[in-house]
């Protein structure tokens, strides 16, 4: 089994469930139905974009050279020759002295090789255009596959799709794609202690936080979860309800009862199941050192700490890459006050953002890991790395967001 809590680092603990964790298998979907949805598949342009030379700007083709050396003062003088239609090609060719309209989008006809805007123009009479400033060549004008070149590697595997990716989809004509089915996560809370959120607590007694925070949190990596009801201190219940979770999920997360103590079950129990490998046991982090995981099979059992906060971080910190590419966004901020630290281990802290005049600011909610508050008053949280043993005040620091 290993030397209990013989710890890893945050990233080591990360690198080993990810080599552990199989993601779902994929299916084929219509790109409408995949907002939201990780790329099982790269996506390789099939064609040009734009597939045509097209203006970028309504006004008037034009051959650039035509229009060298006008000016407010001295206008150019060019034949109006014609329209170029939306939604069409144009058999019309500019000759020298001439113009023609154009809308954005409209395809360049043969014999332009720029568009002055409209806004520098004006129409003399129906067959006579002044222009009021030069263009240069291709000014106001795409090129052929100028925003995407066919062969060109558009997205890759594992990308979370954004309403635009499936307008860019849609705009190279590719009508499904393959994506990842999404995981299912079990979650179970347990211990003798925790009840229905429904109910109230009589003293000794805390409501169920964390099925309900882990499920959110799994659901905003894309997974669907799974929970369970509350399992007593009870070695046979707990194990019946993570056999159950084993069949029916491709990942369980049991929060409660990886720490020292005589009621805490969870890991000889994920350890009485055949084929069980201990994985780790210890995190040098804070929160959440005593985050243990188990292989079953092909499958992870992590038992996350029992105290809400902590296990909400653990679950941001070193669990959510195995449902998701999604890399968090960070902000940088002054810290408003010293945090101390111990060196050989990461800290993570919530904090809050306050901006001001000049700069955002950057307020620690240091508290007891039960404290759920702290993390809904949190914007995000900021990492003391191991080797560091606190951050000064008036600090920059980076603050990875919520």
């Amino acid at each position: 089994m290993g030397e209990f809590l013989k710890v890893l680092t945050y990233q080591q603990a990360r690198d080993l469930l990810n080599q552990n964790f199989s993601w779902a298998a994929t299916e084929l979907l219509p790109i409408e139905k995949c907002g939201d949805r990780l790329l099982a598949q790269d996506i390789i342009s099939p064609e040009n974009i734009p597939a045509f030379i097209r203006s970028s700007v309504d006004g008037y083709a034009v051959d650039c050279e035509d229009t060298f050396g006008s000016s407010e003062s001295l206008p150019g003088m060019l034949e109006h020759a014609g329209e170029i239609l939306m939604g069409s090609g144009s058999d019309l060719t500019i000759g020298s002295g001439q113009c023609a309209w154009i809308p954005t989008g409209g395809m360049l006809p043969s014999g332009s090789n720029a568009v002055i805007m409209v806004e520098y123009t004006e129409k003399l009479d129906d067959k006579t255009i002044l222009t009021f400033r030069p263009v240069g060549p291709w000014e106001n004008v795409m090129q052929t596959g100028e925003d995407i070149a066919t062969g060109e590697l558009v997205f890759t595997r594992g990308k979370r799709l954004r309403p635009q990716d499936i307008g860019l989809l849609a705009s190279l004509g590719i009508h499904e794609v393959e994506v990842s089915k999404q995981n299912r996560v079990g979650v179970i809370s347990t211990g003798n202690e925790v009840i229905p959120i429904q109910q109230k607590p009589d003293l000794g007694q805390v409501r169920d936080v964390n099925s309900y925070a882990i499920s959110a949190a799994i659901q905003s990596c894309g997974a669907i979860a799974d929970v369970y009801p509350i399992v007593p201190d009870s070695p046979a219940a707990l194990k019946d309800t993570m056999a159950r979770g084993l069949t029916e999920n491709d990942l369980l997360l049991v929060s409660g009862g990886s720490s020292v103590g005589i009621a805490d079950y969870t890991l000889d129990a994920m350890l009485s199941f055949p084929d069980s490998d201990l994985l780790f046991h210890g995190i040098a982090m804070k929160p959440g050192k005593p985050t243990l995981a188990v292989r079953v099979g092909q499958q992870l059992i992590i038992g996350l700490p029992g105290h809400p906060v902590s296990a909400l971080m653990v679950f941001h910190i070193v669990c959510a890459s195995l449902l998701s590419s999604f890399r968090r966004q960070t902000v940088q901020g002054r810290l408003l006050q010293n945090i101390a630290s111990q060196a050989g281990r990461d800290d993570f802290i919530p904090v809050r953002l306050i901006p001001n005049e000049h700069e955002l600011t950057v307020q620690p909610l240091l508290g007891k890991s039960g404290l759920m508050n702290i993390l809904a008053q949190a914007d995000g949280f900021i990492h003391i790395e191991y080797e560091k043993q606190g951050l000064y005040n008036s600090e920059m620091v980076t603050v990875t967001l919520f």
